[in-house]
């Protein structure tokens, strides 16, 4: 099996392997707040978490100070001390934080050899959906043990990854008030400042022209965010606007401004609390199970919410149970992504056969 082929990684994928070794070695995992503090009072312990293999299900129960793994059918296949989780991986952290220098990809041969003794053959969940993890947690409110899918974000690579960009995730805008010569255009586009996309929107501004929202690039993308709010689509691209406009990132702040260009005419008073509701429900559908370019039913993958590796290796919960306390970490933390100019046709001026000039942002998020 693994003796005969290396297995490597990125530093999200052996995150993925840390999580799984770091809860079943503490047994518990606390909740988490807004700004990413443990809420101490507030901790769920772990009764199992259930792995999906090439060789089959398995389940790795807390019993005790043990960890016990078996069959998806009950039957015992080992017996380890939770402290020995919990020691590898310390010791996968370790080697996560001192990956080589530039390297993508990299094997951890103390951390394979003994995922193949605890039959963990592969280090990243199905990409099909959002669920990274599946846990039975006890909930000691409702005194309840439920099965939730959770996605993990971790800390250690850098800021994680809420909303890819992609062609799907294009915002059409349309060029009105002036017109644009091919020459024009050509210019405008070879534009390559530091800055080159806030000093390309400057130049169509001072041609007299300013950008109208006309469409969303994809069918299936527009659909999606019609299912969670039909003013959506119309809020995100003066969203992505107002970041050039600004100069401004975080949702948060952005969510001023765009209250004051209320692109949807909301009541003055309200418009701040509206657009907030609005971007919170596109936050979570992004972190539990909307991806842009595949038809959405609207159902959560990762029901039970999101799991948290810090840089310090600490894990948090962001359990969906608490609904506010998950939107608020979300809104709090997420900002808008600039994408690169050469792909995806991004910041970048076009005619159409109808001789109108277009201009395409793109949409992508993180959580800092």
């Amino acid at each position: 099996m693994s003796e005969y082929k290396q297995i490597k990684g990125n530093v999200g994928e052996w995150s993925e392997i840390y999580t799984l070794l770091k809860l079943l070695g503490e047994s518990k995992v606390y909740a988490g707040d807004q700004n990413l503090e443990k809420i101490k009072n507030l901790v769920y312990p772990i009764i199992m978490i259930i792995r999906s293999e090439k060789g089959g299900i398995y389940d790795y129960r807390v019993e005790s100070a043990d960890i016990v793994i078996t069959t998806s059918d009950g039957e015992e296949l080992l017996r380890l001390p939770a402290s020995k989780f919990l020691f590898e991986a310390e010791a996968l952290l370790k080697a996560i934080n001192e990956k080589p220098a530039g390297a993508r990809s990299f094997p951890v041969a103390r951390t394979q050899a003994f995922m193949d003794r605890i039959y963990c053959t592969s280090l990243k969940a199905s990409s099909s959906d959002k669920t990274d993890i599946h846990i039975i947690l006890h909930d000691q409110r409702t005194k309840i043990n439920n099965e939730m899918g959770f996605s993990i974000k971790s800390q250690l690579g850098g800021d994680s990854t809420l909303l890819n960009a992609s062609s799907a995730t294009n915002f059409v805008y349309r060029i009105e008030g002036c017109y644009l010569s091919n020459d024009e255009i050509a210019h405008i586009n070879a534009i390559d400042t530091r800055s080159k996309i806030i000093d390309r929107i400057g130049a169509i501004v001072q041609k007299g022209g300013k950008l109208v929202f006309e469409k969303i690039d994809n069918d299936i993308f527009r659909r999606n965010l019609d299912m969670i709010d039909l003013g959506l689509g119309a809020t995100i691209a003066q969203l992505l606007l107002e970041q050039f406009n600004t100069r401004g990132r975080m949702f948060e702040e952005l969510t001023d401004t765009l209250a004051q260009s209320n692109p949807l005419g909301f009541d003055e008073a309200d418009a701040v609390d509206v657009y907030t509701y609005k971007l919170k429900k596109l936050l979570t559908s992004a972190a539990l199970g909307m991806m842009p370019s595949k038809k959405w039913n609207g159902k959560y993958d990762a029901n039970g919410g999101y799991l948290v590796v810090k840089k310090d290796g600490e894990i948090l919960c962001y359990h969906f149970y608490d609904q506010n306390r998950f939107e608020d970490f979300l809104f709090k933390n997420a900002y808008l992504e600039r994408g690169k100019t050469h792909r995806h046709g991004y910041a970048s001026l076009y005619r159409k056969e109808n001789d109108k000039v277009y201009f395409k942002l793109n949409l992508q998020i993180r959580l800092k």
